[in-house]
């Protein structure tokens, strides 16, 4: 009898060493029966801002809710410079074991961060750099773009759209092309021009670009930064818009025809159960349609019903190829083919786009 209570005290012993110790991430629980896991999340922008920041925030809350055993904090209007090393840095320290980068711009900083803190696991959102606990993560916004191209081409009469883009960085590039393509798919003669504002939030700016678009003929807008600014401009000029990143149609009701959404609630509550599992793994996610984390959204009164139907098929190949929208023949501004017929792009150069397809005008800044 008492040998076997000194196998099983043994026994519980060294469960008790392997618990502590851990295996890495890998069959590695993080949450005691007794406390919840702290997640974080850091955005460059505020949550108010009803663009780019309030999806993540919609997605922070949908994970909480999902997962009791799981309480979260944000920190807000992060600006990309050491400043975030700094913000990264407390959040580790405060006992966060997961932590959301939700900017381009973060990324080495997240990467410098995560080498000093090997249990944390950091998930950076629109980079491309990896580390055993640094994971990327984003959406094939394309998909949405083209689907929206579809119906800035039907409601253009001047064939002239516009779009307010941020930065000139890969995802941005492809963004537009993508929408362009989309418009050429159902007017050949639709145009895009582009004006840059080199910030993500500021209404002001985003406002005088769209009223510069409209200024040159534009009487369909999109964008790609973080406000409602544009599709205001495009309501007080009585043009339509397509907004990005969340629904916003409440802002400009007139106006809004429908827009890509992001819906980041799924990806996150699945990234946090794998790591409270002990199953996460560093990898470059890139989800679709297919995965929810990208869509078109709502529609306005004044949309048709056919325009919706033919948005609707589009979509359906789009569920079973992500790779639909670049495939070729694809010219470039120059006339070049850049894609050929019957080929399509790779994630690899969709993730380098530093050209403009043709219908497109305006200018890389390099």
């Amino acid at each position: 009898m008492q040998n076997l209570m000194k196998r099983i005290l043994l026994v519980g012993c060294l469960l008790s060493v392997l618990i502590v110790l851990g295996l890495g991430f890998r069959g590695q629980n993080l949450l005691a029966a007794d406390s919840k896991l702290k997640v974080a999340f850091v955005y460059q922008g505020a949550v108010g801002d009803m663009g780019w920041d309030y999806a993540h925030e919609q997605g922070r809350k949908f994970l909480e809710k999902a997962l009791p055993n799981v309480t979260t904090t944000f920190v807000e209007s992060i600006p990309e410079s050491a400043d975030c090393e700094r913000i990264l840095t407390e959040l580790a320290e405060k006992g966060n074991k997961v932590i959301f980068a939700t900017s381009y711009g973060y990324m080495d900083y997240v990467c410098k961060v995560a080498a000093k803190y090997p249990k944390v696991v950091f998930l950076h959102c629109g980079g491309y750099k990896t580390a055993k606990n640094v994971g990327t993560y984003f959406g094939r916004d394309y998909e949405g773009r083209y689907l929206a191209g579809l119906v800035a081409g039907k409601y253009t009469k001047s064939n002239i759209l516009g779009f307010v883009a941020a930065f000139p960085i890969p995802k941005v590039v492809r963004m537009i092309n993508a929408f362009e393509l989309g418009a050429q798919a159902v007017n050949p003669k639709a145009k895009v021009k582009v004006v840059w504002t080199n910030t993500w939030y500021d209404p002001a700016v985003e406002k005088a670009a769209a009223k510069s678009l409209i200024n040159v003929g534009a009487d369909v807008l999109t964008m790609e930064v973080s406000s409602p600014a544009c599709m205001q401009a495009a309501q007080e000029s009585g043009i339509y818009g397509l907004s990005f990143n969340s629904d916003m149609r409440f802002f400009a009701p007139k106006a809004i025809l429908t827009g890509g959404v992001w819906n980041w609630g799924s990806y996150y509550v699945k990234t946090v159960k794998d790591v409270m599992k002990g199953k996460w793994k560093s990898e470059q996610y890139w989800g679709g349609i297919s995965d929810g984390i990208i869509d078109i959204g709502p529609y306005g009164p004044m949309v048709s019903d056919d325009i919706k139907q033919l948005v609707d098929q589009k979509r359906k190949i789009l569920l079973k190829d992500d790779w639909a929208v670049f495939k070729g023949p694809i010219k470039d501004q120059n006339g070049q083919i850049r894609v050929k017929a019957g080929q399509k792009m790779t994630d690899e150069k969709m993730f380098e786009f530093d050209w403009f397809v043709q219908g497109v005008e305006g200018t890389i800044p390099k």
